[in-house]
């Protein structure tokens, strides 16, 4: 079992203020696989502190300097790989190819790609008899989600530190364990001391406490919409800067000419990697009515081939969703839809065949869903694909854009500049057109209820800095 019974504030390991505890279970079998502390408000007190003492020195660095730590970061992300991919699908129950590839992988693709960004970054321009500075915006309290536990710590800290900001880090309770092994690479890695800083705990407490700080100068959230709203009000009240990336119930639009069978399969593989629990899935796919049905058969066919099983087996394609409270949620969704008429063509809320033990849900997939059905509104989070029908490319697109979030989406069409003319008139922060490949350094996030800001990139870099101006003589 990963017992560490510690938070890392000021370079070091210390016992926390108190005595609770948080257990981590493994969705595939229930088991407890480790525990760490709950911190609580007087944690995240010591943290701050911490981190305020370190800022000037490290805003104060050259931003070469940063980019060689953040290299060295890289490395040690780099080393410990195969451990962490391997933590990361016990403690949330994603499949074990891809934690590799995604879990562990993209977190050392991201921080060597912004290492190489800051260091040729301009924090400084000239306009007319101005100097423009870009200076951090201090110390940013960073709290993290559950599904992505170290790919979303990173898209935070690691643009945080490039700016030259100070970082406390609070992860998700359900998966604690990757961020204290994530926590062991940046001291492995040489940053000074107080620049990063990690406390385990509960929302309700230490992310509250972390948020209500007024030694926090900005707040960086990623989960639920809710949350969301609740963090923005108590930053609100302290006029603290805020990035917020929520909920997504993102649209794939396939046109008329396009690659029927190739759209509805990526869609269906989009919507069932990590279980479903991506924000930016696309559980919307938008067929025109003459490609309908047929688009629906090869939905059926395809996800047939996503077996629920250990999601530590190399051939496992569907993991567990994270815990007994999302699994819960996911099939009174799937019970919603069919109550609501969507004509259920593919799996359903019973558990899978041979796993009544573990969190799993059946792959789903419902066909004549409507706009004003729960399931095509609401953020599932679990394996449940809808197909709705459109009559022309207008009505698709009022589709698409008829939905209070606008985190991401997708479009295929015949010829790419038909693709793109679709996209631009979709009300969202990140289109994939014709299955582009995933950019890691494209600025993610979204319009409407899906947050403020955005992260990766030159972009995301930009949320950790703030602008001052020197009106020179001349």
């Amino acid at each position: 079992m990963n017992a560490h019974d510690e938070v890392f504030i000021g370079g070091h390991w210390r016992p926390a203020a108190g005595t609770d505890v948080i257990e981590v279970f493994n969705p595939a079998d229930e088991r407890v696989v480790g525990a760490v502390p709950a911190g609580s408000a007087a944690d995240v007190d010591a943290a701050v502190d911490a981190a305020r003492a370190a800022l000037p020195g490290w805003a104060a660095t050259t931003p070469a300097r940063r980019a060689e730590l953040l290299a060295a970061l890289a490395d040690e992300l780099a080393a410990c790989q195969e451990q962490m991919a391997s933590l990361i699908t016990a403690e949330m129950g994603t499949t074990i190819g891809f934690s590799r590839r995604v879990q562990a992988g993209l977190p050392v693709t991201m921080t060597r790609r912004h290492a190489e960004l800051v260091a040729d970054f301009a924090f400084e321009e000239r306009v007319g008899n101005s100097l423009v500075l870009l200076e951090p915006v201090g110390v940013v309290g960073a709290i993290t989600p559950w599904n992505y536990p170290v790919h979303q710590i990173v898209c935070k800290v690691v643009p945080a530190l490039a700016a030259g900001c100070t970082v406390v880090l609070k992860p998700a309770e359900l998966t604690p364990l990757s961020a204290q092994m994530f926590t062991e690479c940046v001291a492995a890695a040489g940053l000074p001391r107080g620049v990063f800083n990690l406390v385990t705990g509960r929302g309700e407490e230490a992310g509250e406490a972390l948020v209500r700080h007024p030694g926090v100068d900005m707040v960086s959230f990623t989960g639920s919409t809710s949350v969301g709203r609740r963090i923005g009000s108590l930053a609100g009240a302290e006029v603290k800067r805020v990035a917020l990336e929520l909920g997504g119930k993102s649209a794939s639009v396939i046109l008329p000419g396009a690659d029927l069978a190739q759209a509805v399969r990526v869609n269906v593989a989009d919507v069932m990697r990590n279980a479903g629990q991506s924000c930016n899935a696309l559980t919307r796919t938008l067929v025109h009515a003459d490609d309908y049905e047929e688009a629906v058969r090869i939905a059926v066919e395809e996800v047939a081939s996503y077996v629920p099983g250990d999601p530590a087996d190399p051939d496992c394609r569907l993991g567990p969703v994270v815990s007994s409270a999302q699994r819960e949620k996911v099939r009174d969704c799937i019970r919603r839809g069919m109550a609501e008429g969507a004509r259920l063509v593919a799996g359903g809320p019973e558990a899978p065949e041979g796993r009544d033990k573990g969190h799993y849900i059946r792959p789903t997939v419902f066909a004549d869903v409507t706009a004003e059905m729960s399931i095509a509104r609401e953020e599932i989070f679990g394996p449940v694909l809808s197909f709705m029908r459109y009559e022309d490319e207008g009505d698709a697109l009022r589709i698409a854009n008829d939905s209070d979030y606008g985190l991401a989406g997708a479009v295929w069409a015949a010829e790419e500049g038909q693709a793109i003319a679709f996209a631009r008139s979709m009300e969202c922060g990140q289109v994939t057109v014709n299955g582009g490949a995933y950019n890691p350094l494209a600025p993610f996030g979204g319009h409407k209820q899906s947050g403020v800001g955005r992260e990766l990139g030159k972009h995301g870099l930009m949320e950790f800095l703030q602008t001052k101006s020197l009106q020179l003589c001349q």
